[in-house]
This record gives C-alpha cells, sequence and structure tokens, in this order.
C-alpha cells in the first residue's frame, strides 16, 4: 500500500493505457481518427497540468498490417518481426497526431526484467521524472521485437499491457490509471454475449469480483478483463485509483480528471 511504502503518489500524474482494439478498427486496419483522438485529449490534458505517461500496445498488430498479413501472425518470429515493423509505425502515427498538438513524445521498451531488477528499475524511474519535468509524454510499450517469454506465454505476465501499465503506475508513483479498453467498464456479464448486462461503477474489492472476469479479449488484442483485474489489483494496493473505460470515447478522461464517474472505478486503498 502506498502508505506502507512511505511515498506519497504525484496528484497530478496520469498513467493512461490504449489497448490494441481502440489503435485498431473492425478488420484489423490503423483507427488514424483514434490516434488523432487519443493525442488531442491527452495534449489537452496535459495543457491543463497534468502529467501524462501513454501505455501502449497494438505494435504486432500494427506491424502485420503494414506487411499486409492477412491474419494475426502466429510463429514466434513472424510475432517479432511484426513488432519491430509495428513500433516504427506506431511512434510515427503518435509523434505525427501529437507533434499537431504542440506536444514531445519519447519512446521507451521495456521487458519484464526492467522492471525486476532494482538497478534497472531505479534508472527506469528516473528517466520517466526526467522526461516528465520536460514536460515530454513518454510513450510506453514492451519490447515485443526481442522478448519472447511474453509473446508466447499463455498466462501473460503484461496481458497486451494491462499489467504493465500498472507496474509503470507503480513505479511512477501516479495517481490515477485509466486504462481504455473496447468496453465501456466492468460488468456483471460478458455484454457482448449478454446485451442486459449491468456495468459496475465502483469497486472496492476486487477479490469480490473476480469470478466476474472471463478469457481473452477482442481478436486483435491479447488482454482480457481477467488482466484488467489483475492490473487493477496491484495499482489499488498501492493506493493508485484505477478506471477501466471504452477507448473509442477519449474523451472520458476530462470527466475522470474532474472526479467525475466513467466506467468503472477500481479505488485504490489508503490512497494518498
Amino acid at each position: 500500500m502506498a502508505s506502507d511504502l512511505g511515498l506519497r503518489l504525484y496528484q497530478n500524474r496520469i498513467v493512461v493505457k490504449v489497448g490494441t482494439s481502440t489503435l485498431t478498427n473492425g478488420i484489423g486496419q490503423n483507427d488514424l481518427r483514434s490516434f488523432n483522438s487519443l493525442a488531442c485529449v491527452l495534449s489537452d490534458v496535459h495543457n491543463m497540468g497534468y502529467e501524462i505517461i501513454l501505455v501502449s500496445s497494438g505494435a504486432i498488430a500494427v506491424g502485420a498490417n503494414k506487411l499486409k498479413m492477412e491474419t494475426r501472425p502466429e510463429t514466434l518470429r513472424l510475432k517479432q518481426a511484426a513488432a519491430a515493423v509495428g513500433q516504427c509505425s506506431i511512434m510515427f502515427l503518435y509523434d505525427r497526431f501529437f507533434n499537431d498538438y504542440g506536444k514531445t513524445i519519447a519512446q521507451i521498451l521495456l521487458n519484464a526484467e526492467d522492471m525486476e531488477i532494482e538497478e534497472k528499475k531505479d534508472n527506469l524511474t528516473n528517466t520517466f521524472d526526467t522526461l516528465l519535468e520536460m514536460n515530454i509524454i513518454p510513450v510506453v510499450n514492451e519490447n515485443d521485437s526481442v522478448s519472447y517469454t511474453e509473446i508466447e506465454s499463455i498466462d501473460k505476465l503484461f496481458g497486451d499491457n494491462d499489467m504493465l501499465s500498472a507496474v509503470v503506475a507503480v513505479s511512477c508513483r501516479a495517481h490515477k490509471l485509466i486504462i481504455l479498453s473496447d468496453i465501456d467498464g466492468f460488468y456483471e456479464n460478458d455484454p457482448r454475449l449478454y446485451p442486459d448486462a449491468k456495468r459496475i461503477e465502483r469497486i472496492t474489492s476486487i477479490d469480490d469480483v473476480q469470478s466476474l472476469a472471463g478469457g481473452a479479449g477482442s481478436r486483435r488484442g491479447t488482454g482480457g478483463m481477467k488482466t484488467k483485474l489483475q492490473a487493477a489489483k496491484l495499482a489499488t494496493s498501492h493506493g493508485i485509483d484505477t478506471i477501466v473505460t471504452n477507448g473509442k470515447n477519449p474523451s472520458a478522461l476530462y470527466e475522470i480528471v474532474k472526479g467525475e464517474p466513467v466506467g468503472t472505478l477500481f479505488v485504490g486503498e489508503n490512497a494518498s
């Protein structure tokens, strides 16, 4: 918990995670309107005095699109090749759209060990702090082009970067973690299968809803509600409020920073 660590959270620091399903459209092509809308809203929130860290998935899907692959690659070598190509495309698009709104971005690619080895973790935290002090928006992704454990693992540590975003939020002592998903929040049942499913607006105990989480996410992404619950559990245990909401409506961030109810709020424990 935050109080146990003896560290206070940065009240103006927000980690925003965007998934593959938000950055691509229904047929797997790059959703340029989503890239633009996300850059616009994050730049505007940045102008309001908030520090923004963007954790972005999508390298493999975007790379597969650029390489004109008809389906998502299955073998490790093709996944890593697609990730290497896709990461260039994603950063080009982010740089283009954020630049339109007068913002400078930086790229940070991580492996699991970067967050597990204390010396690397400290150096990484210092890099984040320095970039944020310089009014730069870091764009973070898992380093799929060289990391094979995450791509091949059935039970992924990062799960389409859901857990990565929580680890980054904890390391950077962010006040909020916002996970932009392909649904409006956490539901009692899968709303794609049960149209009358009810969204839960506020959750204070993740253990109470753990059994409601399903499996994997969309066919283009790899994260499902299970990994989002895992991410929320890690973040909230350190006092970080975590919100899951729909990535196709990034303007919801305006309401979130004002403290208005959006999506599903997982309440941080003993937030400071």
